[in-house]
């Protein structure tokens, strides 16, 4: 996955998981649609989602600031 691609799907993924896990829309709309029995196991998804994005997210960053700094040192524009 390229740098930028990859920062972009964490930053991304962690937004939508964040309003997901933080705000009544889910468990709202799953009450709507006739599984609020999901509701309660919704931490365990995503939690560990958020995570996963969020580290994703620093990947992309990551391997972006370091490739930026390599090609500083070679010379590229």
């Amino acid at each position: 996955m390229a740098n930028g691609k990859a920062f972009k799907t964490g930053i991304w993924g962690t937004i939508v998981t964040a309003i997901c896990c933080f705000t009544p829309l889910l468990p709202w709309v799953l009450g709507l649609v006739g599984l609020a029995l999901l509701i309660p196991y919704l931490d365990y998804v995503l939690f560990p989602l958020l995570f996963l994005f969020l580290g994703i997210a620093f990947l992309g960053w990551h391997r972006a600031r370091r490739t930026g700094e390599r090609g500083a040192r070679v010379g590229r524009p």
